[in-house]
């Protein structure tokens, strides 16, 4: 099994990472247990492998433009010996400094990007999917998509979580001021990536021969079907 924080040890020791950094992502990992296992426990669904990246990852437009935003976490599919795999990458500055509401509710928030995927692969669903081009129609993309919380989750306090967290997309000035200046001004590691990698692109020959769960897709199917009624609520 993965060590989740074996990226972050393997930082420290290339000393890109200092021992006070490093402790504090170790120490707090057990907000980011109790959030897996709160999420478990509140969907009665197995949340996907995740591990702690050791870096800050940068999201801009365009090069040439000083926008830009912090991404915290990712939900990333992976082919590896023909076998189809999800991996939840969590910042660790995320770890280190964000609040455990604020960590719960991304932590959520990327569980409804993963069991979004596997709707999507169970449809074939993922052989192109939109290209957004600024950060504001990333964001309300993603709300389009997404199953809705309240369905999946059985926990009041978290869905209070994800409804402040996420109105239209996730801001929190505070996290975002004290990552700036804990670890981007202190130029620790950071990652650069442009939006549309974190657009999934899978080949029909790759997605033909991913086999799900047909118990978990039941349960999928159910949640989505919920989900839209709920959705068509909203609409009228």
């Amino acid at each position: 099994m993965l060590d989740p924080l074996v990226r972050v040890k393997e930082a420290h020791i290339k000393r890109l990472i200092s021992d006070d950094v490093y402790d504090l992502i170790v120490r707090r990992f057990t907000v980011i247990v109790e959030g897996i296992d709160r999420i478990e426990k509140a969907s009665g669904i197995r949340y996907p492998t995740a591990y702690v990246e050791p870096s800050i990852m940068i999201s801009s437009p365009n090069p040439n433009s000083y926008e830009f935003g912090i991404l915290f976490a990712r939900t990333i599919p992976l082919l590896f010996d023909d076998k189809f795999h999800v991996v939840i990458q969590i910042s660790a500055p995320l770890v280190a400094y964000g609040l455990k509401g604020t960590i719960h509710a991304i932590l959520a928030h990327e569980f409804l990007h993963f069991l979004e995927l596997i709707r999507k692969i169970s449809k074939m669903d993922l052989i192109s999917d939109e290209i957004t081009g600024n950060l504001f129609e990333s964001v309300y993309a993603d709300e389009m998509r997404l199953f809705e919380p309240k369905v999946v989750f059985k926990d009041r306090s978290l869905l209070n979580h994800i409804t402040k967290r996420f109105p239209s997309g996730f801001r929190d000035h505070k996290l975002e001021d004290k990552v700036i200046k804990f670890w981007i001004e202190k130029n620790l590691p950071k990652i650069n990536i442009s939006l549309d990698t974190n657009v999934v692109k899978l080949s029909a020959e790759s997605l033909s021969k991913i086999t799900l769960d047909p118990i978990f897709l039941q349960k999928i199917e159910y949640l989505e079907h919920k989900s839209h009624n709920i959705h068509k609520k909203k609409l009228y």
